[in-house]
């Protein structure tokens, strides 16, 4: 939280969006057919490249991607994943939301990997995510 408190709104929801992309895979290798977690992604992207804010679609593309997650069985990655994009999009109103979206997005990750290592995969994914924060922090005061 400290590091992100650093960040720009915008780097915040890059970052968000980064985070959930990265494991997005496990919604779409999954027999999930709904598209709003996908559809979340997307209005996020749209806030980052245009910078054009709408408090309904956002809280509509959020709220429709926890619907989604609310119909997965408790225990499955994808139902993370609607998780996660649900909170990177709702970035757009509140920077803080990106949290919730690397959280959700390591759930993913553990979710996916119970029967195997998930403590490692956690911690790996812990450190993608806070070495990537990084980075972009540093892009940012670079431009």
């Amino acid at each position: 939280m400290e590091l992100l408190s650093q960040a720009d709104h915008k780097t915040s929801a890059r970052w968000a969006l980064d985070c959930v992309e990265r494991v997005f895979f496990y919604y779409e290798n999954s027999d999930c057919m709904d598209h709003h977690p996908k559809e979340a992604l997307n209005v996020l992207k749209e806030w980052i490249k245009t910078g054009k804010f709408s408090m309904a679609v956002v809280r509509k593309a959020a709220l429709d991607s926890h619907a989604t997650a609310r119909k997965i069985e408790m225990d499955h990655p994808e139902k993370s994943v609607a998780r996660a994009a649900g909170q990177a999009v709702a970035t757009a109103h509140v920077k803080t939301h990106a949290i919730g979206a690397a959280n959700y997005s390591v759930q993913a990750v553990f979710r996916a990997n119970e029967n195997l290592n998930p403590e490692h995969s956690v911690r790996k994914e812990r450190d993608w995510q806070y070495n990537h924060l990084l980075q972009l922090l540093a892009e940012s005061k670079a431009s």
